[in-house]
């Protein structure tokens, strides 16, 4: 999540408040709402904090900086040195966290869930979406599990819908939930469109997809969740984290895809993030994609075969082979993606999603090398 060291008036709520420019704080001003009015010198804050002790709770001042940008929604953390900054207009990729808890421990998850209530995070997204000016294309929605309440889900995507009906929703679930007839219900409910379901498969039998998620039964449950998505004609991105167990059946769980899931919109094979539970497992989670060319290849052709869509994601153009680069989409989140120094004389650096941030605490997905020739953008899938 990005942060800002920016300067906040005291005693401001710890709620998502959208960031105007002191000017345009009497027009964007909405009694159910909160706002940060930057504020440019004294007068401007003497006049906001005059505001808010006449009885305008929900405003307050942040001090003009670099790091933030009007529209954006920032939390206050009073007595910490940043406050996290959950919104931006101008990004590539918008998500909203709704919990840290998680039915399932993947080796490589770069989010280790926790056990404690966190119905607070909810709530907080419910506030973000309210607050935010301008709803974007897509909006994620993460965890954690967002399926461990199926009903609070479901009630911020029919908000988010309710501010902007053509945002595409995409809910990243490992979709175990949908095992279970209430959570079926809560979630699915009536119409539900506009949504994309992005859920992973790391095996195409119980004893790998259990291993790699950490929990006995989760193969059955997903695939059931896949069936139920099917059968209310829910679009499915299947999602798989390249690590080593997962990349040595690679090209059987493509064709158990392909014979069993034909009606998934997409499947996306992604390098894994260096960070959270993939440091604890280094041995199986770092690999080098240059060394498994084989294997994607013959992954790519078994999803060919069966007529399956297909993207790379998190995977920098030259750790794929030149026959899948086309298929490479730039998927790392805008406050995540920094390139290497290598990255600057290549020709291909507009279009690859370069690396995650603390790559140089964990690891690349292969030796960076710059790519000189410009390519065909034909589409391999």
């Amino acid at each position: 999540m990005r942060k800002t060291a920016a300067s906040i008036q005291r005693n401001t709520a710890t709620v998502p408040h959208r960031v105007v420019d002191f000017g345009d704080l009497m027009s964007e001003w909405a009694p159910e709402l909160h706002f940060l009015a930057r504020a440019h010198d004294q007068h401007e804050r003497e006049t906001i904090e005059h505001l808010s002790r006449s009885g305008l709770n929900n405003i307050g001042w942040i001090q003009d900086g670099p790091d933030f940008e009007d529209g954006d929604l920032i939390v206050p953390a009073h007595g910490k040195l940043q406050s996290p900054v959950i919104y931006r207009e101008g990004d590539r990729h918008h998500a909203l966290q709704v919990t840290n808890r998680c039915n399932s421990k993947c080796l490589m998850c770069s989010q280790p869930p926790t056990t404690q209530n966190d119905d607070w995070m909810l709530e907080e997204a419910y506030m973000a979406v309210n607050t935010i000016r301008k709803m974007p294309d897509v909006l994620g929605i993460s965890g954690g599990e967002p399926l461990l309440n199926a009903k609070g889900l479901r009630r911020l995507i029919d908000l988010a819908h309710s501010k902007r009906p053509d945002t595409l929703i995409e809910v990243l679930s490992n979709g175990r939930g949908f095992y279970h007839g209430a959570i079926v219900d809560a979630a699915l409910q009536g119409q539900l469109d506009g949504v994309r379901w992005l859920i992973p498969l790391y095996g195409h039998c119980d004893y790998l997809h259990d291993y790699v998620v950490q929990s006995a039964g989760a193969f059955e449950e997903t695939l059931c969740g896949l069936l139920e998505l099917q059968r209310r004609n829910q679009p499915i991105q299947l999602r798989i984290v390249l690590i080593r167990p997962v990349l040595e059946a690679l090209s059987a769980l493509c064709r158990f895809i392909g014979k069993n899931l034909p009606f998934v919109s997409e499947v996306a094979l992604m390098a894994c993030e260096p960070i959270g539970f993939a440091l604890a497992n280094r041995a199986i989670c770092e690999v080098d994609l240059k060394d498994w060319h084989g294997q994607l290849l013959e992954a790519a052709e078994e999803l060919d075969n069966y007529h399956v869509p297909y993207v790379f994601m998190n995977a920098p153009l030259c750790s794929l082979p030149a026959e899948l680069q086309p298929a490479a989409h730039r998927s790392i989140s805008d406050w995540k993606n920094v390139y290497d120094q290598e990255c600057q004389s290549c020709s291909m650096k507009n279009r690859c999603c370069g690396l995650f941030a603390w790559y140089e605490k964990g690891w690349q997905p292969t030796k960076i090398q710059a790519i000189k020739e410009v390519y065909s953008e034909e589409v391999c899938n």
